[in-house]
């Protein structure tokens, strides 16, 4: 960046201008007059033209003060635009959170409501993503669900994910109640894509003959698989993390559980900045209801 005269030179020149006063100028300043006059002689000595003419008992401005004034008043105002709205922005008391959709809506939305009960001043943001988070520095808090051994530094594992069979309470397999993981080879499997891998380490956990994983519906939102089972379209390996809303509500069961490992899973990613006041509120609650849920599982 060229060399520019000091920011206090400028704004000692536009107020002795506005007042054609360098005492006036001063008084609105808060500093001396003399330290205006001095401001004004450096930015005159900077630029190498005068941009007063000294009158006994005033000022006016010469040709190229006159010339010079309104740029400068123009970039003072746009410097004091741009820094008042940072200051509003760090005064905001928000929070903006990227995560999967699926995770936002069956299990975030709870930790959502307890927040907002201790802290209704707080406006929470959620962008839901899909395979890819928003852009770069958009969000305070990114929740992604990352694949164990590809985790990136900074990432915290919300809690160890498990896999869950779910499928509506009256789903039938050749006119049979589900209740043996074999019928599994013959029931309408729920696919979610890019996590063939659910089906694979279901029929591994449960010691069955590989499933056929071709046919079916498939989905690239965990929470329509699951709403699919709820349907009786079939059967869906999904995170177990994410089932508790349709659970409670008897949209859908677990015929068999067992404990299968997911190599997804959640993790979440602070900003690596100065967080807010609303940041650090919202943090601890997160990572309490995350460590909840790893509780839960332990304890099954």
């Amino acid at each position: 960046m060229k060399h520019l005269p000091h920011l206090t030179f400028l704004r000692s020149f536009e107020a002795a201008a506005r007042h054609l006063s360098f005492t006036s100028a001063s008084d609105e300043l808060n500093i001396t007059q003399s330290a205006v006059s001095n401001h004004v002689r450096s930015l005159e000595e900077f630029i190498g033209r005068p941009l007063f003419v000294r009158l006994p008992r005033s000022l006016a401005l010469t040709e190229v003060g006159e010339a010079y004034l309104p740029s400068v008043r123009h970039a003072l105002q746009e410097i004091d635009v741009a820094t008042a709205s940072i200051l509003r922005q760090s005064r905001k008391r928000e929070v903006i959170l990227s995560c999967p959709a699926s995770f936002a809506g069956l299990w975030l939305a709870g930790v959502l409501r307890a927040f907002h009960e201790a802290h209704p001043d707080v406006q929470v943001t959620v962008h839901g993503t899909v395979w890819s988070d928003v852009e770069p520095d958009v969000s305070d808090i990114s929740v992604t669900i990352d694949h164990e051994d590809e985790m990136s530094a900074g990432a915290i594992r919300l809690w160890p994910e498990r896999l869950a069979v779910v499928c509506a309470p009256d789903y039938r397999v050749g006119g049979v109640p589900l209740t043996d993981p074999a019928q599994l080879r013959e029931a309408k499997l729920l696919h979610i894509l890019g996590r063939l891998v659910y089906w694979e380490k279901v029929a591994a956990a449960f010691e069955i003959e590989p499933l056929d994983l071709t046919g079916g519906y498939q989905t690239d939102l965990t929470n329509l698989a699951i709403e699919m089972a709820a349907q009786g379209l079939g059967c869906a390996a999904v995170p177990r993390s994410l089932i508790g809303p349709h659970v409670a509500r008897g949209l859908v069961v677990e015929p068999f559980t067992a404990e299968i490992h997911s190599p997804w899973c959640y993790c979440v990613r602070f900003k690596d900045r100065t967080p807010s006041a609303a940041v650090k509120l919202f943090k601890p609650v997160l990572l309490e209801a995350a460590g909840r849920v790893a509780d839960q599982d332990l304890s099954r």
